[in-house]
């Protein structure tokens, strides 16, 4: 089988293609026949070796990817061979809330999935709805299952509240229809006219253009008449626009955290904590009961994830490339034909 291997730190110029023999499974494990996978931001970070995860050196990069299971080990029985399946990102974080010990991650401190075949855990599986294609169940395990996490945990949204979310990212995306199945208000912020344009068209009902109004929180106050919104999913900062942005009692749910340090964000003044009266909670991802939570909304409204572009196996550098030059809409994905 061929599996691409990456030495963080040194870019596309880490990354390879190794021919290694086809694994067998051992207890408790099965073997994925990968037949997609798909990339993002994270990605890149990790490319770089600019990742809060340990990183180890000649690691099978990706973290999500879906497949078919050809085989399993023994005392195997939430899965079969046949079963249509997606790789969890924590393979050790099935419930509750995440643990140091929960922080073993596909493609990072393990082995991923940007391989034609792929030893997992059965913990580390779950079952992919039926009308989605491989490439579209390739699409869920990071971002989908972030938006859901970042959504559901606490007060979930619901008609009457208002959501906002940050740029038009894979988990923005997501937030934003998730929260309208739930019948929330979706305010969104964006860079382009194009961008808003598609927003809008996915059911966002107002969008931001924060290159037109860098003072964007100001925006989300006079569009919710000063009182700000039930809850901010934060992918992009900056923190302290968010926590202007939200009502006392909200929730800021922080999933951009690396860019805290980022060109043009300010530091968080700890009296804007305080004066924002809104929990703020940092998001990992989620758990496997989060993914599988998730995959009955999918199933139930036959949501299908955004697309952007797909790329063959033979060509992930050109589908990191791509990822790197930025300006997409949607996933990029990898399809093993």
């Amino acid at each position: 089988m061929k599996s691409y291997r990456l030495e963080p730190g040194h870019g596309l110029a880490g990354l390879t293609v190794q021919n290694r023999d086809e694994p067998e499974p051992g207890r408790g494990q099965v073997l994925v026949r990968m037949r997609a996978n798909s990339l993002g931001f994270r990605d890149l970070l990790v490319l770089a070796g600019d990742y809060p995860l340990p990183i180890r050196p000649g690691v099978v990069p990706g973290c999500e990817g879906a497949g078919e299971i050809v085989a399993v080990g023994q005392d195997v029985t939430r899965v079969k061979p046949g079963d249509r399946v997606a790789a969890t990102v924590f393979p050790r974080w099935l419930d509750g809330p995440f643990r140091r010990e929960d922080a073993a991650q596909l493609g990072t401190m393990i082995d991923g999935v940007l391989s034609e075949y792929a030893l997992l855990s059965e913990d580390g599986v779950v079952r992919v709805p039926d009308h989605l294609s491989f490439e579209e169940a390739a699409a869920l395990p990071l971002a989908s299952v972030t938006a859901w996490n970042a959504l559901t945990t606490g007060e979930a949204p619901h008609p009457g509240s208002t959501v906002l979310t940050l740029g038009s990212g894979a988990v923005s995306l997501f937030v934003l229809r998730f929260a309208k199945l739930s019948g929330a208000r979706v305010i969104v912020t964006t860079s382009s006219a194009a961008k808003a344009g598609r927003l809008r068209a996915l059911g966002a009902d107002e969008v931001i253009d924060y290159r037109e109004h860098p003072d964007w929180s100001s925006e989300v106050r006079a569009l919710t008449g000063g009182v700000g919104v039930d809850r901010v999913v934060d992918t992009a900062g900056p923190l302290h626009q968010s926590l202007r942005s939200v009502a006392p009692s909200g929730e800021v749910a922080f999933v951009g955290y690396w860019l805290s340090g980022a060109e043009g964000a300010a530091p968080v003044d700890p009296a804007a904590l305080f004066m924002a009266g809104a929990v703020l909670r940092r998001v990992a991802t989620g758990s496997r009961a989060h993914f599988v939570q998730m995959n009955r909304a999918v199933e139930a409204h036959r949501l299908r994830p955004v697309i952007d572009r797909v790329f063959p196996f033979e060509d992930v550098s050109a589908a990191f490339a791509y990822c790197e030059s930025g300006g997409g809409f949607g996933k990029v994905v990898i399809s093993h034909g």
